[in-house]
């Protein structure tokens, strides 16, 4: 058994984040925003160290995080440095400080490694998932041009389920 950084000994494939994105939802109000809050409470037990949403228009990202790399800022959602890129993940990127020293120009908020992912996608467009090695499934919203990419590892070591409704 290894040593994890959390409250609890659990194995890691009984531990990983719950990510929810709501992306082109036809109503708007306060009552769709708790409803979307409501199914992002459903994922707790799987992130039960911190909860985030981030909402532009009609695209809502909830993350339920399980805090293991950088548990003090790397709450999510993620963001550019201006936050016109939003990532919700799930997972880990393991080669992130390989792919994050070629982003020399670009400003890192947290010492997380999944921050990796909103600069790749400004320096490479959707071709940077290819760049990626690790265990992952994300949502990214560019909200410039409310276009947004779901991607999961190659593998599918961790799951990304989607789904279309009327609501």
């Amino acid at each position: 058994r290894g040593v994890w950084p959390t409250r609890r000994e659990v194995p890691p494939a009984a531990t990983m984040c719950g990510i929810l994105a709501v992306l082109g939802v036809g109503d708007v109000s306060l009552a769709k925003r708790s409803r979307i809050i409501e199914l992002s409470r459903r994922l707790r037990h799987r992130g039960p160290d911190w909860s985030g949403i981030h909402s532009f228009e009609d695209c809502y990202l909830a993350h339920q995080r399980l805090a293991i790399v950088d548990p003090t800022s790397g709450d999510q959602p993620l963001y550019n440095e201006d936050k016109t890129v939003v990532v919700t993940v799930n997972g880990e990127i393991y080669n992130h400080e390989e792919l994050k020293a070629k982003l020399k120009s670009h400003q890192f908020q947290t010492g997380s490694d999944c921050e990796v992912i909103a600069h790749l996608y400004e320096e490479y467009g959707e071709e940077f998932v290819d760049m990626l090695d690790g265990m992952f499934s994300f949502v990214l919203l560019d909200t410039r041009d409310k276009s947004f990419i779901a991607a999961r590892d190659a593998i599918g070591i961790c799951p990304l389920y989607m789904g279309w409704g009327l609501d």
